[in-house]
Parts: C-alpha cells; sequence; structure tokens
C-alpha cells in the first residue's frame, strides 16, 4: 500500500514530515497513513509537471499517449480485487459498487485512449474562410500544467474521470485527492509508473484542502484547475483561478429531482428511486434526492418505498450481501444527523430511518431514511445532504411537478418516469438540469457528457467534452497567394 507523495517520478515523505490517518468507516479504525503534504510539497509538484510537459510530453502524438494510457488499464484490470477491497476499506462503500468503480475506471483510460488517437487525425483540419489567398487550419494543443482536484465519494473513479483526458490531451498534472479517501489514488500512481508514463506527469500530492487543495488552485504555473465537490470549495477554486485568468472546470452540487407519473410501473419506479438515493449511501451528487410522484400513485409507492428501503442489507461493505454501507467519515455522518434532525424540526414527517441502525454499535451508519410533508424552505428540501436521505411529495399536474423541481439553486441531475415516452422528453426538455434520465436515475457513461446547470458547475466532464477541457485550439492561418499584399507597398510604385 503506497503511503507517500509521488512527485517527478519519485516516492518520497512530505517535506514536513507530516502524516494523516486513513480511517475504515465500518470499524472507524485507523488501518493506514499516508503524507501530509503541504505548499512546499504542491511547488515541488507542479515545478515536475512544468519541466516533465517542457521535456517532451505535449509533443508526444495522441498514439503514443494511447499505447501508454491502455496499459494502465491493463494494470487496473489486473489488481481489479485489491484495488475494489481497499476502496471498501477507505470510502465504505458496498465491494460490487467499489467492483464497479474499478471497471468504469479501467474503462475510461481505454476510451480516452480512443480519443488520443482520434486527435492526431484532428490537427491540421482546414477551414475555409472565404478567401482564396489565405488557407487557415486548426491545431488542438494541451493546455499545460494541470491541477485536479477530487471528492472522496468515488476516489479512484473521479480521479480517472480528470487524469484520463488530461493524458489524452497530453497534459501534466498534479492530483490532489480527498484527504479521507487517498490510497486507491495513490495505486494508480504506482500503476502509471509500472506501464511506463515518463517521471514527472502525474504527480500526487496528499494533504488537506487548505494545505494542498488551495496552494495548487493558486499556483501560477497551473494552467488548469479542475475540480469536484463542494459549492462552497467550488467558489474558493474559481476564486484562485481569476488570479492568473486560468481556465476552470467545476462539477458541484446537486438537489436532484425525480418525477414519477401515476402510469409509471410501481416495481420499476421504486426500484429506480432506490437506486437514485442509496447507492453508494446517497453521497452522490447526482443522487435524485427529491422525489414528486402524481398523486394518483403516491400512497401506494410511498407504501411501497418505506417497506423496501427497510428491508435495504447494511453493514460493512466488504461483508457478502451488503447493499449500505457507513458514511464516509465521523464528520458526514454528524452532518447527515445534523440534516435530519433540522428537518424534523422545521416540520417534515419522516417516514422511516433516521437515525444508526440498533445492531450496528460501531461505524458511520445512517438507515435508509424517507420523509414527506417536507416544507419547500426547508434546507432538508432545498440543500444537498449527502446521505441516505430522500423527500417525497405529491404533485397534481404536470406544470406544477415541473415548478417544484426546477425552484432550485441546482441544476446537475433530474429523472422523470412514465409509460409515456412522448411526456417524458416535453418534461426532459424543460427539466433545467445538465443531465436527465428518462425511466431510470443514475447511470454514467464515460461516452456521454457529464455536468450541471447554475451553481452545479462550470462546464462537462465525460466524452469528448471532457477532452476539451484540457486543450488549447489554435488558429494558424497563412497568406498562399503569391501575388503582393499590396495594401501599403502599391505592386510596381
Amino acid at each position: 500500500m503506497r503511503d507517500q507523495l509521488l512527485i517527478g517520478g519519485t516516492w518520497r515523505q512530505a517535506r514536513n514530515r507530516g502524516r494523516m490517518p486513513v480511517i475504515d468507516p465500518a470499524t472507524e479504525e485507523v488501518f493506514a497513513e499516508v503524507a501530509a503534504g503541504d505548499p512546499a510539497d504542491v511547488g515541488d509538484a507542479v515545478a515536475a509537471a512544468k519541466a516533465a510537459f517542457a521535456g517532451g510530453w505535449k509533443r508526444t502524438t495522441g498514439a503514443e499517449r494511447a499505447v501508454v494510457m491502455r496499459r494502465i488499464a491493463e494494470g487496473l484490470r489486473a489488481r481489479r480485487e485489491d484495488l475494489a477491497r481497499l476502496e471498501v476499506r477507505d470510502n465504505g462503500k458496498p465491494l460490487p459498487e467499489a467492483r464497479w468503480d474499478m471497471d468504469d475506471a479501467a474503462f475510461c483510460f481505454d476510451y480516452y485512449a480512443d480519443l488520443a488517437e482520434g486527435l492526431d487525425g484532428r490537427q491540421g483540419t482546414a477551414i475555409d474562410v472565404g478567401e482564396p489567398r489565405f488557407a487557415s487550419k486548426v491545431l488542438y494543443q494541451p493546455a499545460g500544467v494541470a491541477g485536479l482536484i477530487v471528492p472522496w465519494n468515488y476516489p479512484l473513479l473521479m480521479a480517472c474521470w480528470k487524469v484520463c483526458p488530461a493524458l489524452a490531451a497530453g497534459c501534466t498534472m498534479v492530483l490532489k485527492p480527498s484527504e479521507l479517501t487517498p490510497l486507491t489514488a495513490l495505486e494508480l500512481g504506482a500503476i502509471a509508473a509500472e506501464a511506463g508514463l515518463p517521471p514527472g506527469v502525474l504527480n500526487i500530492v496528499t494533504g488537506t484542502g487548505s494545505a494542498a487543495g488551495a496552494p495548487l488552485s493558486r499556483h501560477p504555473d497551473v494552467a488548469k484547475l479542475a475540480f469536484t465537490g463542494s459549492v462552497p470549495t467550488g467558489r474558493a477554486v474559481m476564486a484562485a483561478a481569476a488570479e492568473d485568468i486560468k481556465t476552470v472546470s467545476l462539477e458541484l452540487g446537486g438537489k436532484s429531482p425525480f418525477i414519477v407519473f401515476a402510469d409509471s410501473d410501481l416495481d420499476q419506479a421504486v426500484e429506480w428511486i432506490l437506486f437514485g438515493i442509496f447507492w453508494n449511501q446517497g453521497e452522490v451528487c447526482s443522487a435524485t434526492s427529491r422525489v414528486l410522484v402524481e398523486r394518483g400513485l403516491y400512497d401506494r409507492l410511498l407504501d411501497r418505498l418505506v417497506a423496501e428501503a427497510e428491508r435495504i442489507p447494511m453493514g460493512n461493505g466488504l461483508d457478502d450481501g451488503v447493499l449500505l454501507g457507513p458514511l464516509v467519515s465521523e464528520g458526514q455522518h454528524r452532518k447527515v444527523l445534523d440534516a435530519i434532525e433540522r428537518g424534523r424540526r422545521d416540520g417534515a414527517k419522516l417516514a422511516c430511518g433516521g437515525r444508526r441502525p440498533e445492531d450496528l454499535k460501531r461505524g458511520y451508519f445512517v438507515s435508509p431514511t424517507v420523509f414527506t410533508e417536507v416544507p419547500v424552505a426547508s434546507p432538508l428540501w432545498r440543500e444537498e445532504v449527502f446521505g441516505p436521505v430522500v423527500c417525497v411529495e405529491p404533485f397534481s399536474t404536470e406544470a406544477e411537478a415541473l415548478a417544484l423541481a426546477n425552484d432550485s439553486r441546482y441544476g446537475l441531475a433530474a429523472a422523470v418516469m412514465s409509460h409515456d415516452l412522448e411526456r417524458c422528453e416535453r418534461v426532459a426538455a424543460e427539466l433545467e438540469a445538465g443531465i436527465v434520465w428518462i425511466n431510470c436515475s443514475q447511470p454514467t457513461f464515460a461516452q456521454a457528457p457529464w455536468g450541471g446547470m447554475k451553481q452545479s458547475g462550470i462546464g462537462r466532464e465525460l466524452g469528448r467534452w471532457g477532452l476539451e477541457n484540457y486543450l488549447e485550439v489554435k488558429q494558424v492561418t497563412t497568406y498562399a497567394s503569391r501575388e503582393p499584399w499590396g495594401w501599403y507597398l502599391k505592386p510596381g510604385a
């Protein structure tokens, strides 16, 4: 298990020799320690990335980068089980979910390897400027050193969502994983080195947000910032980027609605509501935590939803059959319980859950929680809880459902369910969200754009849109005529 910083191809301790504990959220026990990087370490990592960029990585072809990226994918697949188990101990999620994450991470490298190769064919694309004396073309060049700051809910996968397109584009980078879940990101660094990634292309600095994330955001030699996390921290990253006019992409919070019409299949509706809020313990930025159900289905759906939520097996994510693990940390556990208690004080009705399960005395567990009659002004309805907590409310008309769904400062994701696909398409077009699911919730594909509107962020990750985050587009125009331009110097004068 790696526990040091990766800077310039070398594993080393933090300059200040500081260390941070890594806690298993299912047992509350410290099971590892990692280096606690500080601004000096960030400076070293940025310098190493800058040297690697100038030293040759920026001049590699997409095909050359693709070879290394596919080797990294192979390395991830070879270590799939070990990485998944490490992710469970680090994050708490159930092992089947962690295995799924590892598969997605490996696919991400293969997918962006293909896009890297395709980038070679796009270089020098001609542009018709409508003037025969000029020839104009487009070059796509890497942005430079990228600062990548990733959250704790999908530790390895979120790292890959940023590392893969940055590598494909030809950038070098400094990756700052969450201080709560640093371990699989460090293993990614080891796999990348074994795959032949040149020293300094991928640097990894573990540390707190204030000691490592903030100085990375402000570093003048970082050309591109990519951040996934909370709205308040996203504001700070955006402000830091503004100091040097860096390009920035932000994937922030959400309070995503799920509209269920009365003609929906009850079993399917309950299944996707459960998946939309209890997958990954609800620690999902796109979790559909506001469920709006047409009145004709509301009572039956609520009864069934509560019954099924209470049946979800909880426990240590490494135990067989567990489908809901602990929250990531003591702080997150306290935050979720506080949100539940505040919702009750605001008048919301607790239908089930809302507490630690009686049979789980240790670990940061919260039972699947369903609320009804939540005041629309309550933070429980309006603010991200980031835990296994869902609010379920009835509606009477399509217009009412859309008004309630869109009444939010967030706009990351939304879902709609109905047998009437024409209605689904109509509602999807009106929902103010960057991602809309029809008759499902939460499926995510590396080929499709991911990101939100309003205060849910700026820009898009994944797909070709993710690659473009790390590219600078350059116009090259040539005067191709043999005839003199003749504006100041007249021919024959």
